[in-house]
């Protein structure tokens, strides 16, 4: 049974996309989904990657962190690093992504700490370090992105509008804040 208040590191062979190993303890007073995964999996390509790839662009880096997960149980030799690598490329896939490490069983070992019944898999944990949701399959978008705003509003004590236009990045718009005064074009006066 995993423990959800202290639930296992992450055991990663390897790091792609990103220059130093990630923990979920480093990521903790963010959201973190982590998306475990396997190359030549149909439903992790053509909607599991998809989804956690909406997710990271409509959400902050200072809200969420989207990991990746490569868990190789099947077909071994030909989803090895290098293969993951173009993979990863050619998807223009950005997102640290984690080799889970062998160990010998067949199920890698972070996948088999998780208790994960396949691939996709997708383990959303909150600001606290705390395991609050364990999916296998694909869940509803809309389901998936009001439980992270959610987690995200949870443990915020500031009004839920300045979270939501600080955790959300709407289509059009940039990653950062725009200071208006007036005179700016964006105060509207009505006459009594």
């Amino acid at each position: 049974m995993i423990n959800l208040e202290k639930p296992p590191a992450l055991k990663v062979a390897k790091w792609l996309n990103s220059e130093t190993p990630i923990d979920l303890k480093s990521q903790q007073g963010k959201v973190v989904a982590v998306f475990a995964f396997q190359m030549l999996c149909p439903g992790c390509v053509s909607t599991g990657l998809p989804q956690v790839q909406k997710l990271r662009q409509r959400f902050s880096a200072e809200s969420l962190t989207v990991i990746g997960l490569h868990c190789v149980f099947e077909h071994h030799e030909a989803m090895g690093e290098k293969s993951l690598a173009a993979f990863l490329h050619e998807y223009r896939l950005g997102f640290p992504v984690g080799i889970d490490k062998p160990n010998g069983t067949g199920i890698p070992a972070t996948m088999a700490a998780y208790e994960m019944r396949g691939t996709p898999t997708l383990l959303i944990f909150d600001r606290e370090g705390r395991l609050r949701r364990h999916y296998f399959g694909h869940p509803d978008d809309m389901i998936l992105g009001a439980e992270i705003m959610g987690l995200v509003m949870e443990t915020d004590a500031r009004s839920s509008e300045k979270i939501m236009q600080r955790a959300l990045v709407f289509p059009g718009q940039h990653d950062h804040d725009h200071v208006h005064g007036p005179g700016c074009g964006h105060d509207h006066e009505h006459a009594g």
